[in-house]
């Protein structure tokens, strides 16, 4: 919906690039707006902006006046169909409710994970492509919630692609929204850090593995076979993992799973100590600075997944410039040649290794 610039909030999600007088957008298509990005777009007398319905606290964004034709007229409430986004917005708030329970000592109640989880899961089954696009609603402040909502969906996708059953790939993407639930017990003044952790810091973070399993052991409802991948999901088939440091004939296939998904969510997403990366860059990253580490039909899955486009397909770059896709070529298909918009030039990414796809449009 189109609503006045004087109208926005923080937390509000551009549904549409905002362009003023140059063809390269001031603000892009999904930006969560922060009270410096309303400043911005104040500072280039931007008038109106298309914005999402829902807050990326899972809100409604309920605006006095919304565009009506040419004109703006009084908002009215209306039933409305929930996107994936919306959805997927509420659940994260839900899940951080539950978190915070568990933080003040309350024991996990698997009916209720469930009840947020699952339907995230089958929506993301449906339309896979919605995943990526999903990090771009991650903040510091609520990371760990995105992180498992997102790592549930992610690894049910790719358990599906990967022909597990339909009881299989629930179970795991149930495992992969509470590999981190352990992370309730890490003290606060951690979990809240700005800054770098110290070493002490990071290694009572790697006891987060063991605290969720400690969680989750006694439920009689949960699978062992999750309580398992929660337990190793930081583990690495060579053996370079925690806490146990185990190599790949000890790995659960769940595991081998939502390892991918975990790491993939925490690089794409912004963090206290750390910037976030773009998709493709990640993807890579994974391909071949972490080569050895993950299962490679499991990341081999997850390249076909993200890049399965066309030419003709609608591409952002990192340098924020749109383009298509005009050749792929299979050897690295993340870095197919594209055609900018702007000047018709053709860039042939595996020779330009600064630049990256951000995202499909």
């Amino acid at each position: 919906m189109k609503v006045q610039t004087s109208q926005l909030i923080e937390g509000c999600i551009l549904s549409a690039d905002v362009f003023s007088l140059t063809n390269f957008p001031i603000v892009s298509q999904k930006t969560v707006l922060s009270k410096k990005t309303i400043e911005i777009l104040n500072a280039f007398l931007i008038k109106e902006v298309a914005v999402e319905p829902t807050l990326v606290t899972g809100e409604p964004f309920n605006p006095a006046w919304i565009e009506d034709g040419n004109h703006f007229k009084k908002e009215e409430p209306t039933i409305v169909q929930h996107s994936f986004t919306e959805k997927y917005l509420k659940a994260v708030q839900g899940y951080k409710k539950l978190f915070q329970g568990w933080q003040s000592g309350m024991v996990i109640d698997m009916p209720a994970v469930r009840t947020l989880v699952v339907p995230i899961i089958e929506g993301a089954i449906e339309n896979p492509r919605e995943l990526f696009t999903l990090h771009h609603y991650s903040t510091m402040e609520d990371y760990l919630y995105h992180h498992a909502i997102s790592v549930a969906a992610m690894s049910a996708v790719l358990a599906s692609v990967l022909n597990f059953s339909k009881g299989d790939y629930i179970q795991i993407g149930i495992a992969g929204a509470m590999c981190d639930c352990g992370m309730a017990k890490i003290p606060m003044k951690i979990m809240n850090k700005k800054g770098p952790l110290t070493r002490e810091e990071f290694e009572e973070v790697k006891k987060h593995p063991v605290y969720s399993y400690i969680l989750l052991k006694d439920i009689k409802l949960l699978r062992d076979e999750v309580k398992k991948a929660v337990y190793q999901h930081h583990e690495r088939i060579d053996g370079s993992g925690y806490p146990n440091g185990v190599h790949s004939d000890y790995l659960h296939p769940y595991e081998r799973i939502i390892s991918v998904a975990d790491v993939y969510h925490a690089m794409t997403s912004e963090r206290n100590y750390r910037s976030k990366q773009s998709p493709f860059k990640v993807l890579e990253s994974i391909l071949q600075d972490q080569f050895g580490k993950f299962d490679m039909k499991v990341v081999q899955t997850l390249t076909k997944i993200m890049t399965n486009f066309s030419s003709g397909t609608k591409v952002r770059l990192s340098n924020n410039k749109i383009g298509e896709i005009v050749f792929i070529e299979q050897k690295s298909p993340t870095r197919p040649m594209v055609r900018l918009d702007e000047s018709g030039e053709i860039i042939q990414l595996v020779n330009q290794r600064d630049l990256f796809i951000e995202e499909i449009l």
